[in-house]
């Protein structure tokens, strides 16, 4: 049946393979709520006939067989609808949870370099709303579709025993109310499907632009402009959805006339049989029922292949993101590095597109271990590039970077950023507890190495005013702490790591003055007994970190000076 499917699905297929038991499990409940159901349908409609015939002859019947038949069929119908609701949803959800656990695995390797030209807005659309998309796969496609062929086999293989006419009937209403019903739906929707898929990940993505950058839309007038881009992609988005709803309730409309053309053309049928002697009524009226029910597996089928379209491109957007090759090979086996490493650049280029201009044109530099160092330039000049190519999130088009005694292409990167401790101008605080917050940098830290580590970065009295001590909930982005708190906690996550290598990137930038003198004292504890390279604009208060200092200009180390001479250069 597999192969029947696009090769996206298929995909999707082998992806949730590990939960087959859960969604096998909840498939067999919903076949056994459904046979269940046409059971209790088709027994319940021959009981009553047969009891209103013997009541009209006084013949005499058993009446305790059928009745306990329809109250078994009553309680595994009603069983088999609640278990399934349990276990096709437990199914969906640890799926898409392992589905989107699996994509994450696989956009580790990509970042920064590969996904750098997608917006976060585009990723999060693709990580939640095409995933969740997913869901319709298992519950809306593929149990119905599993449930009809298998219960509606059996109904014909029934009907065929007792009425080959009947059965012949029933096939043909099937046919029409099963696969051409679905097939004409899911051709109608096709493109609005795909392309609500689209627009609403595009949505997704010009809302977030709205509420991140909103300061500045109010600054510079912007907000009506986003807003009318809001609307009308909206706009678009609901009437296309509009229409696929109309095909739902046209296809949902059209299957409730043909299964009461089914029954009528069963009793047609029937009613020679009856008249011939070769069928009793109650078994007439069972089978007209029994069609009737048969049609309730068959009505979901519509509506379900009204999605199709939008599953499968919501699953090939998945595996497009998932399928980029990454920029940098890892190799299998890292080298080995030296304790105190130092850092080569020998002749480095760096771009981050073919056709863009260098960020890095030829790039010499060298920093022994134990070095204090510089890297002093206006914004544009490539010290950030300088960054990204040493922590190896970019690859270089020419020249290499030896660290530790080793080519970065010999060192796996998970390794390599274990040596390097980065303190960045923007630091990324997530939505949960200081604590956790700190684990980061060393999840096996214990409570007297986070405490000096807290100390040391000067945060005993932030720490002291938080109203749940290391368990206060930071906020979305570290919303509830200061610049200035957020750049301790990044030193103080430094300090946890213990690595060699200590990197400052901007680390007073955007500080006022009085926070920026507060966070200098913690940097010299940060960076005592540690190679150390400072990116920054202008030194300031920091040129006391550093006894080099290294000019950069368009992508270029111009020269290399000793501290006291680069400051006479700078003096008035």
């Amino acid at each position: 049946m597999s192969r029947l499917l696009p090769p996206a699905l298929r995909r999707l297929l082998a992806v949730l393979y590990p939960y087959r038991g859960w969604m096998t499990g909840g498939a067999a409940l919903a076949l056994l709520a459904a046979v269940a159901a046409m059971g209790l349908m088709a027994v319940s409609g021959w009981f009553i006939a047969a009891m209103a015939l013997a009541g009209a002859s006084g013949a005499a019947i058993n009446y305790f067989t059928p009745a306990a038949a329809i109250r078994g069929f009553a309680i595994l119908r009603s069983g088999g609808r609640y278990g399934e609701r349990l276990v096709t949803h437990e199914a969906t959800l640890r799926g898409l949870a392992g589905l989107r656990a699996w994509l994450f695995r696989r956009l580790i390797p990509l970042a920064p370099a590969r996904l750098s030209a997608l917006r976060s807005g585009e990723l999060f659309a693709r990580l939640r709303a095409d995933i969740d998309a997913l869901e319709h796969f298992y519950l809306a496609v593929l149990v119905p579709a599993a449930v009809a062929l298998l219960s509606l086999a059996l109904v014909l293989v029934l009907s065929f025993i007792v009425l080959p006419g009947a059965a012949l009937v029933l096939l043909i209403g099937a046919l029409l109310a099963g696969v051409l019903l679905p097939a004409w739906a899911r051709r109608r929707a096709a493109v609005d499907a795909a392309q609500a898929v689209r627009e609403s990940a595009a949505l997704r993505g010009l809302l977030l632009d709205a509420l991140r950058g909103h300061a500045e839309l109010l600054v510079w007038g912007g907000v009506e402009t986003q807003a009318a881009r809001i609307d009308t992609l909206a706009a678009q988005l609901a009437a296309r959805r509009a229409r696929i709803e109309i095909l739902q309730a046209l296809g949902g409309g059209m299957v409730g006339l043909l299964a009461q053309l089914v029954m009528l053309g069963v009793l047609v049928c029937g009613l020679a049989a009856v008249h011939g002697g070769t069928l009793t009524a109650p078994l007439l009226v069972m089978l007209a029922l029994l069609a009737l029910a048969a049609f309730e597996v068959i009505a979901p089928l519509p509506e379900a292949l009204a999605q199709w379209q939008a599953t499968i491109t919501a699953a090939e957007r998945v595996f497009d993101l998932a399928d980029m090759p990454p920029a940098l090979i890892e190799p299998e086996i890292s080298a080995p590095l030296a304790q105190a490493p130092a850092m080569v650049f020998e002749n480095v280029h760096l771009r981050y597109a073919d056709a863009a201009p260098w960020a890095l044109d030829g790039v010499d530099l060298q920093l022994a271990a134990g070095a204090r160092m510089a890297v002093v330039g206006a914004s544009g000049a490539g010290k950030s590039s300088l960054l990204g190519a040493l922590l190896k999130f970019y690859p270089l088009q020419q020249g290499q970077i030896i660290f530790g005694g080793q080519p970065l292409g010999a060192v796996q990167g998970d390794a390599l950023r274990r040596r390097i401790a980065v303190i960045a101008q923007h630091t990324t605080l997530f939505n949960l507890s200081l604590l956790d917050n700190l684990l980061l940098a060393a999840p096996a830290a214990s409570a007297e190495q986070i405490e000096r580590a807290v100390s040391q970065a000067q945060l005993d009295a932030f720490v002291s005013a938080l109203p749940q001590g290391y368990d206060t909930v930071l906020g979305e982005a570290g919303a509830l702490v200061s610049g200035g708190e957020a750049r301790r906690i990044a030193i103080a996550r430094a300090l946890l790591q213990d690595a060699p290598v200590l990197v400052l990137d901007e680390p007073t930038e955007g500080l006022d003055a009085r926070t920026a003198r507060d966070l200098y004292a913690a940097l010299d504890v940060a960076a005592r007994g540690r190679t150390l390279l400072l990116i920054t604009h202008r030194l300031g208060g920091l040129a006391h970190l550093v006894d080099e200092v290294a000019v950069m200009t368009a992508g270029r180390i111009r020269e290399r000076l000793p501290i006291a001479d680069y400051l006479d250069t700078i003096e008035p």
